[in-house]
């Protein structure tokens, strides 16, 4: 900032004429100190300040700060009553986007809106679905993570455990959180934390020598070598983080080289910062028997001083030169204002000579301009810059060093699907490609309760009662529709062919009933699909146990009817008059009504919901599926489904020899010995099948008993209407 500064005071076309000043004030890392600062700076309150112009503290009309998002939310809170902007150079959390709250708030950082959105279209792009979380315990931390899920939705990746890092850096807690990361099976670990959280947490996972993790870095750390220990090296390596853009700024390694207590003696920065480099002290009353040695204040810098003089990586101290020359632009813009064109009442201009926080605030909203680094920089209607991140990619060397490697770019404005571009083949990935995930996942979004059942330290998965990959859920999806549409084509053609006689001897009521609750047979397996809730958990064994019993007592109608119809061709026989059309309804209604009563009893004693079960094959993971509830009502509504189709069989089996071109009774023979066959391999499927697999099961059980019916029964028929017509005459029907 000073070097900005002075570089602008030396500058003859921006702000000719005028000197720029400014105070500085520490933080200490916390929301108190920071705002107590702030108030004093715009207050006219600093005790300390410097320079032979300066003849007191003025009234600091703009700030330059701060780094940390929960303490810019605490001073723009604050300052923002009275319209004094502030210029933010690191502050990204999203909730600072709230323009009416934080109408005086400014930042040359993009949010971490986008920054969430990259980290999802990274993981999406590696196909990384199975992943842990580690965040700030601060609005930095909650509010990248809030995103981050929310970005998740509908994509299939699954988060198998949210930790978040104390403040007080509690000693257990980190052991824990690492302990956590370990023993997981999710080898990707997310981070959204400042970078003296995630120091803490290195130092642990240095300990307990985590390997064989990707570790994804957010801009606040992912080119930090600060705490970047020797002995990390082989367990970071490999990482990848989002980076802001990067810029060369002349003239600021010599500035920095040039620091010297000898030269800069008033100035207590230069103090802190080389005690700090050479490990030293400065102080007056230093004694030999100190542990600390004693600076002389003639040590080489630029030899011993790399993290501090280390211009390479220049990120968040452009966000700084930005920050500073937004605001000598707009200052250059109200010195430049015609009287009578202004922008404020009447044509009115600023006061130039003593400037008003609120009137600055609005040229700082305005400005537009080029930096010396040659970027075009200005601010969005909520004050926020244009959005891109470098994507970076930890190489180790041979020697232990880290080298910071760009191997793509994240840029915003490009439209959906092209925001991200990375070159795979430079990418040095954290313990070897994670290219495997333990089990595929389903493309369904997490369940808002899962963030509830995270903070409470239980491992949560975004599966619902089917978790099986899109692909399979897709196949699951086209059998079920293309079978309902078969279903109706041929009702279409049936309806169309009324007046035949294949379809008038074949009992076209009875045809049409039996095809439409096939339809809902081959339907109802799509409400096994989807996130499981209570109403789709009563309502896929309802419908599946209604629909399949009008179908099944549909088909013994029609046995009976052709058992019952050649018993009362023999002479004497008046049986016919006890099955017409009257009764074959009333037949069907009671054999549907025992089951409506069996699902209402089950439905309202134990009904089946969505429960979550830690399934074993799936280590740490928590499956939400919808569980049965009572299982003597499950038993009951498959049991009766079962009784009726095997009494439709046997009646099959004993007329399928009865003399008739088209007699049934052999299609519905073949129907139902696939139908029963397929119901008894279930059962014992079924109760094997772990976890998310029953589901599957039952699908595959409903749709393949489903064209079994569909298939022995219509096929026949449907040869016959649509390409043997010539076949389909009364002549021929009575032929034997």
């Amino acid at each position: 900032m000073i070097f900005t500064v002075e570089e602008i005071n030396q500058d003859p076309v921006l702000l000719p004429n005028v000197t720029l000043g400014y105070l500085v004030a520490d933080t200490c890392l916390a929301e108190g100190t920071t705002l107590s600062a702030a108030l004093a700076l715009v207050t006219g309150q600093e005790k300390t300040v410097s320079g032979a112009k300066c003849t007191g503290a003025p009234v600091v009309p703009v700030i330059i700060g701060d780094a940390r998002s929960s303490a810019s939310i605490v001073v723009a809170d604050t300052l923002g009553v009275f319209d004094i902007p502030m210029v933010s150079y690191f502050s990204s959390c999203a909730c600072l986007s709230d323009s009416h709250r934080f109408h005086s708030f400014l930042r040359t950082v993009p949010s971490d809106a986008f920054q969430a959105k990259a980290m999802a279209c990274l993981l999406r792009l590696l196909d990384w679905t199975w992943v842990g979380v580690v965040a700030g315990d601060d609005e930095y931390g909650k509010s990248g993570v809030q995103l981050l899920l929310k970005e998740l939705e509908n994509t299939g990746i699954c988060v198998d455990y949210l930790e978040f890092i104390p403040k007080s850096h509690s000693q257990s807690r980190i052991r824990r959180i690492v302990e956590m990361i370990q023993s997981s099976t999710a080898r990707v670990v997310v981070t959204f934390a400042i970078a003296p959280d995630i120091e803490v947490l290195f130092k642990e996972v240095v300990v307990q020598n985590v390997t064989n993790r990707q570790w994804i870095a957010t801009e606040a750390w992912s080119t930090s070598i600060l705490f970047f220990d020797p002995a990390s090296s082989s367990l970071l390596a490999g990482t990848i983080g989002f980076a802001l853009r990067r810029a060369d700024i002349q003239g600021l390694g010599a500035f920095l080289a040039q620091l010297s207590p000898l030269k800069q003696p008033n100035e207590p920065f230069v103090k802190d910062v080389w005690e700090e480099i050479f490990g030293c002290s400065l102080a007056q009353d230093w004694e030999p028997s100190s542990k600390t040695p004693k600076c002389t204040g003639s040590e080489n810098v630029e030899n011993y001083g790399h993290i501090y003089t280390d211009v390479s990586q220049l990120r968040v101290t452009y966000n700084v030169y930005k920050a500073v020359y937004a605001i000598a632009n707009a200052i250059h813009n109200m010195m430049a204002c015609q009287p009578g064109r202004g922008p404020f009442e009447d044509g009115e201009c600023p006061d130039v000579t003593q400037i008003k926080p609120r009137q600055l605030l609005h040229y700082l909203n305005a400005v537009n301009f080029t930096t010396p680094v040659g970027e075009l920089v200005y601010f969005e209607d909520n004050g926020e810059p244009s959005a891109s991140y470098d994507i970076m990619n930890w190489h180790v060397d041979e020697s232990g060093a880290v080298n910071f490697i760009q191997v793509g770019q994240f840029d915003a404005a490009k439209g959906p699907g092209q925001e991200l571009n990375i070159n795979l083949a430079k990418v040095v990935w954290g313990g070897g490609r994670v290219d495997q995930v333990p089990v595929s996942v389903c493309s369904a979004s997490c369940l808002p309760g899962t963030r509830k059942a995270v903070q409470k330290g239980k491992p949560v998965c975004c599966f619902d009662c089917l978790p099986c990959a899109a692909g399979e859920v897709s196949n699951m999806t086209v059998l079920s529709v293309t079978g309902a549409t078969l279903t109706t084509t041929v009702l279409a053609a049936f309806f169309h062919h009324r007046d035949t006689p294949l379809v008038r001897a074949n009992n076209s009521e009875l045809s049409f009933l039996l095809l439409v609750s096939l339809t809902l047979c081959f339907l109802c397996a799509l409400v096994f699909i989807g996130r499981p809730a209570p109403w789709n958990c009563m309502l896929r064994h309802t419908l599946f146990g209604v629909s399949f019993v009008i179908c099944i007592a549909c088909v013994l109608s029609k046995t009976v009817v052709v058992l019952v119809a050649f018993r009362a061709t023999l002479p004497g026989s008046n049986l016919m008059q006890y099955f017409g059309p009257i009764q074959q309804r009333a037949g069907i209604f009671l054999c549907t009504l025992v089951q409506v009563v069996i699902c209402l009893l089950w439905l309202l004693l134990a009904p089946p919901l969505p429960t979550e079960h830690a399934g074993s094959e799936l280590g740490a993971r928590v499956i939400l599926q919808c569980t049965v509830g009572s299982v003597v009502g499950f038993v009951l509504v498959l049991g009766y489904i079962g009784l009726l189709a095997v009494v439709c069989f046997l009646l099959a089996f004993f007329a399928r020899k009865l003399p008739d071109n088209f007699n049934e009774a052999k299609f519905i023979t073949f129907s139902m010995l696939i139908f029963c066959a397929v119901w008894i391999t279930f059962v014992p499927a079924y109760v094997s099948s772990p976890g998310k697999y029953t589901v599957a099961v039952e699908i595959f059980a409903i749709l393949a008993s489903s064209y079994g019916l569909l298939l022995c029964i219509f096929t026949p028929k449907c040869y016959i209407i649509l390409l043997k017509p010539e076949k389909n005459t009364k002549k021929n029907m009575m032929a034997r």
